[in-house]
């Protein structure tokens, strides 16, 4: 199985100054998260229409509204209930979307410090119970080298410089999402997925969203 190396990439990043804020950021979040400067709004459920703030940092990119929605759209039969890890935090837009949606609970991993802050003030402002939201503060490598639990939802949107999504999912594929569970991957269109998914993943929805393409993998099609 391919190992892949997170410890020297952190989920946000300085990208390289020869890329554009277009190639950074993706023109189709940029577009999605125009609700106001800093922030990214809860599309639906328990927190509708709550903003979260978004720290100051170079390369972090939250998924956009357009984005999240059709995803979530996608996941409607299996939120409520569910176990979530939201991998790459950044601002927290996935896991506290599932959570708003009544997932049972969600692990946000962020290893920036200012970012990690940030989901702080969130889970505060919110009002999410510990027991309901764990934040870690630290590198999805180092997450999954001890973690022993299995996930139904997983979140996998790392950076888009550094091209992790399918190094990610071999790992995940190792024990750590649960029977018949999902991993959301979103990716730059430019970067290929494998011919053969690990772990009996398969490819159940996608689309297109600009710069973006969204995908949601399952095990097995019951939804």
């Amino acid at each position: 199985m391919t190992r892949f190396r997170l410890a020297q990439h952190p989920t946000t990043v300085t990208p390289p100054s020869n890329r554009s804020r277009n190639q950074r950021q993706g023109k189709s979040d940029r577009k999605d998260n125009r609700n106001s400067a800093g922030q990214v709004r809860i599309i639906a459920g328990q927190w509708r229409g709550r903003k979260l703030a978004v720290a100051d940092v170079e390369g972090l990119r939250p998924t956009g509204d357009r984005v999240r929605e059709t995803l979530f759209n996608w996941l409607q039969p299996l939120v409520a209930g569910s176990r979530c890890l939201d991998l790459f935090a950044g601002s927290g837009a996935l896991g506290y979307e599932a959570l708003s949606r009544h997932a049972v609970s969600a692990t946000l991993v962020e290893p920036d410090g200012r970012a990690y802050a940030v989901l702080q003030q969130s889970a505060e402002v919110l009002g999410v119970p510990k027991s309901r939201a764990r934040l870690v503060h630290g590198s999805a490598e180092h997450f999954l080298a001890g973690n022993r639990d299995s996930y139904d939802i997983v979140f996998v949107d790392p950076p888009f410089d550094y091209d992790l999504q399918w190094d990610t999912l071999a790992e995940l594929a190792s024990g750590h999402v649960a029977d018949n569970g999902h991993v959301y991957i979103e990716s730059p269109t430019r970067l290929a997925m494998p011919e053969i998914l690990p772990g009996g993943f398969h490819v159940h929805k996608e689309k297109v969203f600009g710069d973006v393409h969204a995908r949601l993998l399952a095990r097995t099609d019951i939804m």
